[in-house]
């Protein structure tokens, strides 16, 4: 099956009638899905969670069903879908699209256990206390995503070692997240002697005002900062970058495969296939608290040397050993 064809399958059947639905949940237990996301961009993770589900011995449809919320990147959003989800009593919540789903869904309810997917440190963010025993009715895994903000900016440093105007673009949005972020940036940067000028980005025209100014003050190069919103509208950053010739570095695998010119980041294949399996867990009876907070040990680096042509840039041969997957 064509990818396209693929998630036009998964996405449909996301749209079935609220009424269906509840009428499902009143035969079968039922997980609240809460994404900060679209249908379309989590298609492929809800795959992976779906098929962590059916390992663990829940298929949708058969002996579970699936509420979905979508807050289709409007963060202010949130709180009111993951209200909804706690009165409908769904058995288990799981959220996608960050931290910020996942804290909107732990200040809507005490009680219902959820399990989160974040890019980042879940401690840090005030998710849990504890990895090992997160405690409460909330566990879930960490693919780290936003703790490897320094290696994305070293890696571009390599890349560009005589960049004079290196830019990075940040949701201010994304609360606590992105303080998170700018403090580590910050200090790679001057750590390494390194001058950086911060963009702020939370709608799409905040993305095109932010490439306006770039172009502006003629920008080496560009990180773009882990975030969900800035994955929605992954397509929107590509073709910018491109189009005003600024080599740029992202979070996400599927960046660079869309035509970007690097990614450093965690394989999300397993990481969303164990979210489907807690989720199980739970629904067999297992204490969220009690499941230990997973993350991420497999990362990758990703090269479009297609990309690279095109902007005219020869990639460091040592850069390119180092590379997982290099796209032609």
């Amino acid at each position: 099956m064509r990818r396209r064809d693929f998630i036009k399958a998964v996405v449909g059947s996301f749209a079935a009638s609220p009424l269906a639905v509840r009428a499902q949940q009143r035969a079968l237990p039922t997980i609240g899905l809460l994404s900060s996301r679209s249908p379309a961009v989590d298609a492929p993770l809800i795959a992976l969670i779906r098929q962590g589900l059916n390992e663990t011995g829940f298929v949708e449809g058969q002996n579970v069903a699936i509420d979905y919320r979508w807050a289709e990147g409007q963060y202010d959003r949130l709180a009111v879908l993951a209200a909804d989800l706690a009165r409908q009593q769904v058995a288990v919540i799981v959220t996608l699209g960050g931290d910020t789903s996942a804290l909107a869904a732990k200040a809507g309810t005490a009680t219902i256990p959820i399990v989160f997917a974040t890019g980042s440190d879940p401690v840090r963010t005030g998710l849990v206390n504890n990895l090992h025993r997160p405690g409460g009715n909330i566990t879930g895994v960490s693919t780290l995503l936003a703790e490897t903000e320094a290696k994305r900016l070293e890696l571009l440093h390599e890349l560009r070692p005589h960049a004079t105007k290196t830019a990075v673009l940040v949701n201010p949005g994304a609360i606590p997240r992105a303080e998170f972020q700018l403090n580590d940036i910050q200090a790679a940067a001057r750590g390494a002697g390194q001058d950086i000028n911060i963009l702020n980005a939370s709608t799409i025209r905040d993305i095109d005002v932010a490439f306006a100014k770039l172009v502006q003050m003629r920008a080496d190069a560009l990180l773009v900062t882990t975030d969900s919103f800035f994955f929605t509208h992954a397509p929107q950053l590509v073709v910018l970058a491109a189009r005003h010739a600024i080599p740029t570095v992202y979070f996400r695998r599927e960046f660079a495969a869309a035509g970007g010119l690097m990614s450093y980041a965690a394989n999300p294949d397993e990481s969303y296939r164990l979210l489907g399996a807690y989720a199980a867990r739970i629904l067999k009876g297992e204490k969220p608290g009690d499941l230990p907070i997973q993350r991420s040990t497999n990362f990758e680096l990703v090269i479009n040397v297609s990309t690279a042509r095109a902007l005219g840039l020869e990639i460091p041969p040592t850069l390119l050993a180092r590379a997982d997957e290099v796209i032609e």
